[in-house]
């Protein structure tokens, strides 16, 4: 499962898209954001276009372990439902409670 970094911010969003890029399309389905300690609008941009790429070869991609942090710009941007499906997002309302 790929992981990125410990952040996810404009100084490393580029080499980050590259990353999940190639891991998306050698058939990866799943990306564990466990690590995750920083994360600015950029990295939601990021995983914005991971679900771009993976659509576009008819993949379900799914997001595991959202920091809090994350989440919440995801949210106040109104795109944290483009980021999970509804199963992933019980998964993390479970998570927060």
């Amino acid at each position: 499962m790929f992981q990125p970094a410990l952040t996810l911010t404009v100084d490393n969003a580029d080499v980050a898209l590259k990353a999940g890029l190639s891991a998306i399309k050698s058939g990866q389905t799943e990306i564990d954001l466990a690590n995750l300690t920083t994360v600015d609008s950029a990295g939601v941009a990021t995983l914005l276009a991971w679900q771009r790429a993976a659509s576009a070869q008819n993949q379900a991609l799914h997001f595991r372990n959202l920091p809090g942090g994350l989440r919440s710009l995801a949210e106040l941007y109104g795109v944290f439902g483009l980021l999970c499906s509804e199963a992933d997002r019980e998964q993390a309302d479970k998570v927060e409670a």
